[in-house]
């Protein structure tokens, strides 16, 4: 092997990835290499890692265009600087396996296109898993039918030799971004032998945030629709006379994109016309021969495009729906509920005095939800209000109904009422119809950064940020318990509808009954020792402790002996684990010392009835600072959860209104001396007092209830 590569990476804002990128080709085992690196005129901090490695490595050079010109120019660009005898092209969200190079290059051999696998992740951790069962060898090859390397529509993982490509003058469509590589490959479909070696891996990242920063291939629907319209349309006109395979393949692509792809628009009101338009227009260059290897149901749709007829196109559409979604329903009992909701319930009046509530996923009778309810039944009584459990039976004030999460129930009333109070998101295959109103409470100030505030997603969903942003449409308004939080939910949430500035309809308690009468029932409802202090520990979940997904993890990370022995005769703990944790924590022997209320649905009466709240990064103690209490933070994996997990919005080392603990020594000690930690933060805490709990007035159910259900 002494064939020099030219490895070609175009980029374009792609910061958050261009490092791993760069590392897996300046690391790769075939040393000889030309790296080209095209910034398009990237507006982030693109162009410092790429001036890390052009000064690092004399291998590395940069050519920077002073606007954006599009991955195809890009490409075509860095091809005239080319000297090596093969040309590899690398996307720069991707990553390549330290010898995917040389694996390639052990062919050699001419008129032949070598190509590795392409393995999908969404993280760098998820390589090792990927490629776990790799054989370390001699390169394993096998011949790869054409049409199964270029359905790819793609040329990465791919050793081009640069003769071919510069004697054929093979080049990039500038005209779109998406499927530019059509017409580099049309000319050499099914002129070169594909090989594909085994043990050569190109890791294709899926960005987990598509929304703000989407790849090409992640761009909305419609823009790729447009994109694949035009350069079909061109490729199709050129070789439609004189290269039938390579027709054939157009074909077929456009065929399977509309199945996959872009029959999916003709769901989205706004752009279905648009769509229709589209697809018509292109589906008239489809030959005949490709339209009756369609089953029938397809064949229908294609022949209607073709012909422009809008409403028989529609109908035939909505039996295909039908037909697949009947089909569907018959697999479970809850997608048979979702049909009848999507086709009966859906289609019937809307209740405009219907109110849907729903607390932490069907779990509890808790949290902003629990305020609103009860402050309408006194206020609101010719409303109908409807409660969704995981479990029905519960006693509840008022006259409400009770459903079960996700069954008939439930989805008729979701269908059937105007207004849907929750303080967590819905599912995904809910739709909101015209006239919904749809009150996100939220459930919490936040110190971790969230959604698109955060980098990378840590946890059991990669398509977290994807979802979160559908669901989070759906919502009319929006609360903030203050200012710090409005600005962040605006962010981190892409939220610009309503945003309802009053304070936390669940905070309203903590200002109304925080007294020693209500104090005193609550603790023995909940059978608790009237002669004893009480610590409350809440602590929050870990991105990155789950079982799978849906199912997390958490263990206690201090003594309970130890604490017993020191503090039993004057304290007892609660604990209070999130809603996220499986477990049930193993108390066993600590009876009438520990008392494990995760299960109780009202966090705000153990807030009343505890002395001292020890938390992590738990959003609890945003609330619990307005009743002035002692704050501990048991922060012993600080390092960990602030650089590799989420990261703070706040300086968690120096803002916090109490001191930072990482043994359960150091719990003892600051509970034996609450009194003066008390006086040593309380400026600090005056402080945070007032930047959280400045729109709090006990009032706040009131408020947003007069503006949002307007009699």
């Amino acid at each position: 092997m002494n064939q020099k590569v030219s490895v070609i990476v175009p980029v374009y804002n792609t910061e958050e990835f261009l490092q791993e990128c760069l590392q897996s080709i300046a690391g790769q085992s075939y040393i000889d290499l030309q790296v080209i690196i095209v910034n398009d005129a990237s507006t982030d901090q693109s162009h410092k890692i790429i001036d890390q490695f052009v000064t690092q490595d004399h291998r590395f050079e940069c050519i920077t265009n002073h606007k954006r010109m599009g991955v195809g120019y890009c490409r075509n660009l860095a091809i005239k600087q080319a000297t090596g005898e093969y040309v590899y092209f690398v996307d720069s969200d991707d990553m390549l396996h330290e010898k995917a190079i040389e694996y390639l290059l052990q062919g050699d051999k001419p008129n032949t296109i070598y190509t590795g696998h392409v393995v999908k992740i969404d993280k760098k951790d998820s390589i090792e898993d990927s490629t776990k069962e790799q054989e370390e060898e001699s390169l394993r090859t096998k011949s790869l039918p054409h049409f199964e390397f270029y359905k790819r529509m793609a040329v990465s993982s791919a050793l081009f030799p640069l003769e071919v490509i510069k004697s054929l003058d093979l080049k990039f469509d500038e005209k779109v971004d998406s499927y530019s590589e059509l017409s580099f490959l049309m000319p050499i479909y099914k002129q070169y032998k594909i090989v594909m070696g085994k043990n050569s891996y190109y890791y294709r990242r899926v960005r987990n945030d598509p929304i703000t920063n989407p790849s090409l291939g992640q761009r909305e629907r419609d823009v790729l629709l447009q994109d694949f319209a035009d350069i079909y349309s061109r490729l199709k006109k050129e070789y439609e006379n004189n290269n039938e395979a390579v027709s054939k393949y157009l074909d077929i692509q456009l065929i399977r994109l509309y199945r996959s792809k872009f029959i999916l628009l003709m769901k989205e009101e706004d752009k279905k016309k648009s769509a229709f338009e589209t697809l018509s227009t292109i589906m008239k260059l489809v030959s005949y021969n490709q339209l009756k290897k369609q089953n029938v149901v397809i064949r229908g749709e294609l022949k209607a495009l073709q012909k422009g007829q809008y409403k028989k196109y529609f109908r035939l559409l909505g039996f295909h729906h039908f037909v697949r979604d009947t089909k569907k329903s018959m697999t479970s009992v809850n997608k048979f509920y979702r049909q009848i909701y999507r086709g009966i319930f859906m289609k019937m009046p809307l209740n405009d005095k219907k109110v849907v509530f729903g607390s932490f996923l069907g779990k509890q009778y808790a949290d902003s939800p629990k305020a609103i309810y009860e402050y309408m039944t006194k206020h609101y009584p010719d409303y109908e209000f409807v409660w969704v459990f995981n479990e029905t039976g519960r006693k509840l004030p008022g006259k409400a109904k009770q459903v079960k999460r996700l069954s008939l129930a439930y989805y008729y009333h979701l269908a059937t009422a105007k207004y849907w109070v929750s303080n967590m998101r819905q599912p995904l295959h809910l739709k909101k119809r015209e006239g919904n109103v749809f009150l996100e409470t939220w459930h919490g100030t936040p110190l971790k950064r969230l959604v698109f505030d955060m980098d990378e997603v840590y946890s059991a969903n990669p398509k977290y940020k994807k979802n979160f942003y559908q669901q989070s449409r759906l919502w009319d308004y929006l609360i903030a318990a203050n200012p710090y939080s409005s600005e962040i939910f605006k962010s981190a949430f892409k939220f610009d509808k309503k945003m309802l500035e009053y304070g936390y309809p669940r905070n309203d308690t903590l200002y109304q009954n925080n007294n020693g009468e209500y104090i005193t029932k609550v603790k023995k409802s909940l059978n608790m020792p009237l002669d004893k202090k009480v610590v409350l520990y809440a602590p929050t979940w870990r991105d990155d402790e789950f079982y799978e997904a849906g199912k997390y993890k958490f263990d206690l990370k201090f003594d309970l002996q130890k604490l017993r022995d020191k503090l039993g005769d004057d304290y007892i703990i609660i604990l209070r684990m999130h809603y996220f944790i499986a477990d049930n924590l193993n108390i066993d022997g600590f009876e009438g010392f520990v008392y494990n209320m995760s299960k109780h649905d009202d966090i705000a009466d153990l807030y009343l009835i505890s002395d001292i709240l020890i938390t992590d990064y738990s959003s609890v103690f945003f609330d619990y600072s307005n009743l002035r209490r002692p704050i501990l933070y048991y922060a012993y994996d600080l390092e960990k959860y602030r650089d590799q997990l989420r990261g703070f919005y706040l300086d968690y080392e120096n803002q916090m209104p109490g001191p930072i603990l990482k043994t359960t020594d150091e719990i003892i000690n600051a509970v034996q001396h609450i009194d003066q930690i008390e006086e040593d933060y309380k400026e600090k805490y005056d402080e945070f007092y007032e930047k959280i709990c400045c729109w709090e007035t006990g009032h706040a159910t009131e408020k947003i209830v007069q503006e949002v259900f307007k009699k």
